[in-house]
């Protein structure tokens, strides 16, 4: 609910949505669909600030676009067919799956600063506050919750 004085908009506390903001987009691998994901979340997490009020900062929208080019970078690379990358975001988090027609599972190699290449995952642990990953009936699904919460303090 929204109260108007004068003019001027004021939130109540009891005007944020009852779902979540839920978005999905079907890439098929072409050239170029990498960065149409991140445009595709950039998006996603400037309609969440309008409809969700959602206060998100630069580190945390930069995490969340960081985590949709690794998972769907992986998918790219690894999978034989088209991927789903979907997003559900409230006021407190952010998460992004990514659906793909491979039903290996993804691994993370032992630390090694030597290696090059294949820190994704790492990566993807290192800003995510829950990764899980699972089958599903056409492959699999790499789910990442990134909370909002830092942006919401102070």
């Amino acid at each position: 609910m929204i109260d108007h004085l004068d003019g001027a908009v004021i939130p109540t506390g009891f005007d944020v949505p009852v779902e979540p903001l839920r978005r999905a987009a079907h890439y098929t691998g072409e050239q170029g669909c990498i960065a149409e994901a991140r445009s595709f979340a950039a998006l996603f997490l400037d309609q969440l600030r309008t409809e969700w009020c959602a206060r998100i900062d630069e580190r945390v929208d930069g995490a969340v676009l960081l985590v949709v080019s690794e998972l769907v970078t992986n998918a790219d690379r690894h999978s034989n067919g088209p991927y789903i990358l979907e997003l559900v975001g409230t006021d407190s988090a952010v998460t992004v799956s990514v659906y793909d027609s491979s039903s290996a599972l993804p691994r993370i190699f032992p630390r090694n600063p030597e290696r090059i290449g294949r820190h994704g995952l790492e990566i993807v642990h290192a800003l995510a506050e829950q990764v899980s990953v699972e089958r599903v009936p056409v492959g699999k699904r790499v789910r990442a919750v990134l909370p909002l919460a830092e942006a919401t303090q102070g």
